[in-house]
């Protein structure tokens, strides 16, 4: 599960004070967050007990959020990955509010962007089949509130799936 950073702004993090054994114990939890500390200590080069001490400071830096499962979704019967550019009726701090509560009840709804430009939030979401899309823009996009207009954007293939940083 991932949690909110508590102690430190993650747009503040000074990234200079990481060094090279830092940077190679993120990546490597980054391609493995399941990896056995003694493990994680040999491919660093460290003693488990100064790596766990890393590992440890580094979340609560804020530089680890936490761990995660990565799951199939076709397997889990939402296989369908849509984005929908939603355009607001009005901008002002209540409408926007109302509108992130909403949105954070919401579980096919996996991601809420904030954007500049043409329209106000990007959203990702994941649903069984278009059908299935149809009945979730209905009842739960246009029911958002604040929601004058949206654009679909069905994915068709997915070419790059990654969560993961460049460290």
């Amino acid at each position: 599960m991932i949690h909110p950073i508590k102690e430190k702004n993650p747009a503040m993090a000074d990234v200079s004070t990481l060094d090279a054994i830092d940077l190679r114990i993120l990546r490597v939890l980054q391609a493995d967050g399941r990896i056995a500390n003694l493990k994680l200590a040999e491919t660093v080069h460290l003693s488990p007990t100064a790596v766990l001490e890393r590992v440890k400071r580094l979340t609560r830096e804020g530089y680890i959020l936490g761990y995660e499962a990565r799951l199939n979704p076709a397997l889990l019967g939402v296989g369908m990955l849509v984005f929908v550019e939603i355009l607001l009726d009005r901008t002002v701090q209540d409408v926007m509010d109302n509108f992130k509560a909403a949105v954070q009840a919401r579980a096919e709804i996996l991601e809420c962007h904030l954007v500049a430009g043409g329209f106000d939030y990007l959203l990702k979401t994941r649903v069984r089949d278009m059908a299935s899309y149809r009945e979730f823009i209905g009842s739960v996009i246009w029911t958002l509130p604040g929601v004058r207009e949206t654009r679909t954007y069905a994915v068709m293939e997915e070419i790059k799936n990654s969560a993961a940083l460049p460290v």
